[in-house]
């Protein structure tokens, strides 16, 4: 398991001896990590059960099973996403790309820990880094950025000037109302068959990854934030916007200049008319359109 950072936990908790070397959610708990719980998913925290020696941020008020404060120190706090950015902040931790050293290709800019496949074309003035791995006959445009842990099946297109693995803007304030950040730890995995126009960015995951599945097409100057998992077969007109944990089923088709709230979900073969605004979850098989989309 890879290490992202190293914090003794005695800094948070005297009594207990352990470190903590990389974050992770509930969805995908991991031993010896920094997580966070708010509120709104209290009742899936039996999902710290499977790991142990974690640092957890707790929502103050709400009791905490005495298993999960065996396994773990646990922080009561008023905002425990507020609190997990700060624990990023107090420590110094960041998680920015490396410099690297790399090969010239076709004009291209490879790194020399990047791992691409055969019959891969790549255009001069791209840019693919370390943490990057691209299968086998794809197409890699004049201008493209690919940085972070970035998987990329086999078949894939992306287009000129398009950017995998920027950091999404997760943010909270502190006290005084200053911006903390929290670093963006996850990849982005691109699945077989996928199109992805020009000037589009893509996201990488906050903790987790963002994954754009199976035969997924995305129209050009589309924005795909952290966390987004879009299902397969799935079309997404250009101008559009999936703010961030917000998702897709199989054979959903949205259009235009659609806008959708983070963390709501297109069911599948759902279809989002153009410049809707999604404030809430679409149905399998619904059609939406307006602002608020209805």
């Amino acid at each position: 398991m890879k290490e992202y950072f190293k914090v003794e936990v005695s800094r948070y908790a005297t009594e207990k001896s352990f470190s903590i070397y990389r974050p992770a959610s509930l969805e995908n708990p991991k031993d010896n990590a920094v997580m966070f719980v708010t509120g709104k998913y209290v009742d899936n925290a039996a999902q710290l059960l499977k790991c142990s020696n974690c640092l957890v941020f707790w929502p103050d008020g709400i009791d905490v099973p005495n298993a999960i404060e065996e396994r773990h120190v646990v922080l009561r706090s008023e905002n425990p996403r507020k609190s997990y950015c700060m624990f990023f902040r107090d420590n110094n931790i960041t998680y920015y790309p490396a410099s690297e050293k790399y090969n010239i290709v076709n004009d291209a800019y490879v790194s020399e820990q990047a791992a691409i496949g055969e019959n891969c074309q790549i255009m001069p003035g791209a840019y693919i880094a370390g943490g990057v791995v691209i299968g086998n006959d794809c197409y890699i445009g004049t201008g493209v950025r690919i940085v972070g842990e970035v998987q990329i099946g086999n078949h894939v297109v992306i287009r000129e000037n398009t950017v995998i693995g920027a950091d999404g803007l997760s943010t909270n304030r502190d006290e005084e109302g200053k911006a903390i950040t929290m670093p963006q730890f996850g990849g982005v995995i691109i699945e077989d068959d996928v199109q992805i126009g020009a000037l589009v960015v893509i996201g990488r995951g906050a903790i987790d990854n963002t994954i754009i599945k199976r035969g997924a097409k995305i129209d050009n100057s589309t924005f795909i934030s952290h966390n987004v998992i879009v299902g397969e077969d799935t079309f997404i007109v250009g101008e559009t916007i999936m703010f961030g944990s917000s998702s897709t089923g199989e054979r959903a088709f949205i259009s235009g200049n659609a806008t959708i709230r983070d963390g709501k979900h297109i069911g599948t073969e759902a279809k989002v008319g153009m410049g809707a605004v999604v404030v809430k979850d679409v149905e399998d098989g619904a059609v939406v359109k307006g602002n608020p989309a209805r």
